[in-house]
């Protein structure tokens, strides 16, 4: 690729980040193409760190109050969290990934291979659901990529039962000065190299920085998550600030 192609690949990463109007699109296909080497490319540059964010999300949905029931994994991707929701002690009930790139769906498929999951292909902002239809939601690394982030926060709370949670783990900016300079050279600088050159798109892994600096503060995002018709809202901020996990529970 030329250093002009470079460039171009660069400023659309960029505009996507910032909420282009085709940041849906580009979204899409960024996802799609980057599905058959997402996986490992998540462990390799998060050090492995993104399995224990992972179990710390799927413990704070708290599925132990309603083994039985219905539970939503939206923006679910190659269908981690789904998977692992489904194999928590005494659970008995059934999870639908719900994500608009078939491509990261069909790449997680035989993770859920006699498993209660079910892939849907599903924007996050019209999910096929009916209101007040599942028991608790998640979403992990997902939220930032939304084209309308408020309606999507709304369209969880219409599916999700009066007093089901929704867990929201995300990347965040560092509190910590010492901490988000380090992080924002890792972020910018070794990821779209690293992730580039594995993956063949550079962009998407120059889009990653972009869309997290942009993207809300931990305390703007639980105002939303309220404003959007979740209460008792909280968060927990892990690995040195780097990561929130909220959760909230769906009013009456």
């Amino acid at each position: 690729m030329s250093p002009a192609d470079h460039h171009a690949e660069e400023r659309s990463a960029v505009a996507a980040a910032s909420g282009a109007a085709d940041k849906r699109g580009y979204v899409q296909a960024m996802f799609a193409d980057i599905a058959p080497r997402y996986d490992f490319l998540n462990h390799l540059l998060s050090f492995n760190i993104d399995r224990g964010w992972r179990t710390r999300a799927i413990a704070a949905l708290d599925v132990g109050k309603a083994p039985a029931g219905k539970y939503l994994d939206l923006c679910a991707g190659t269908l981690d969290v789904a998977v692992e929701l489904s194999k928590q002690p005494g659970f008995d009930g059934w999870v639908l990934g719900a994500d608009f790139v078939e491509a990261m769906l069909r790449a997680g498929r035989s993770k859920a291979a006699g498993r209660a999951v079910f892939g849907v292909t599903a924007d996050a902002l019209a999910l096929p659901m009916q209101s007040a239809s599942v028991d608790g939601a998640i979403v992990a690394f997902g939220v930032r990529n939304l084209t309308d982030l408020d309606a999507g926060l709304r369209e969880v709370a219409r599916v999700v039962k009066p007093g089901g949670r929704f867990v929201i783990l995300e990347f965040t900016t560092p509190p910590n000065p010492i901490v988000r300079a380090a992080y924002g050279f890792y972020s910018r600088r070794m990821l779209p190299f690293v992730g580039g050159l594995i993956s063949g798109n550079r962009g998407a892994y120059r889009y990653l920085p972009e869309s997290i600096a942009r993207f809300p503060s931990a305390d703007e995002l639980s105002k939303r998550m309220g404003a959007a018709g979740f209460m008792n809202v909280r968060y927990k901020l892990l690995t040195m600030g780097t990561v929130a996990l909220h959760v909230g529970v769906r009013s009456s």
